[in-house]
C-alpha cells in the first residue's frame, strides 16, 4: 500500500467526519425549536386557564408556541404586552 492511498484514505475519513457534524448541527437545532415550542404551547394552555379567571387569554398558534418556549416566562409576559398594545 502506497503512503498517497493512506493519505488519501485519511482525508476522505476526514471529509466524511466533517459532512457528518454539518448534518448533525441543524438537525440539533431543529430539534431543540420544535421541543421549545411544544414547550411554549404547554405554558400558553396554562396561561389561558389560569388567565380566564382574571381575564387574560393568548391565540396558541406556532408563532406564539416558538416565542413563548424560547423566552419562558418573560416571553409570555411580553406577548400579553403585545396583545394589550396592539
Amino acid at each position: 500500500m502506497n503512503i498517497s492511498t493512506v493519505l488519501a484514505f485519511i482525508f476522505g475519513l476526514f471529509l466524511l467526519y466533517l459532512i457528518g457534524i454539518l448534518l448533525v448541527i441543524p438537525i440539533k437545532i431543529v430539534l431543540k425549536l420544535i421541543v421549545n415550542g411544544v414547550i411554549g404551547g404547554i405554558l400558553l394552555l396554562i396561561v389561558n386557564l389560569i388567565g380566564g379567571f382574571i381575564g387574560l387569554s393568548l391565540a396558541i398558534n406556532p408563532l406564539t408556541a416558538i416565542i413563548a418556549g424560547f423566552l419562558g416566562i418573560p416571553g409570555i409576559i411580553l406577548l400579553l404586552i403585545m396583545q394589550n398594545i396592539l
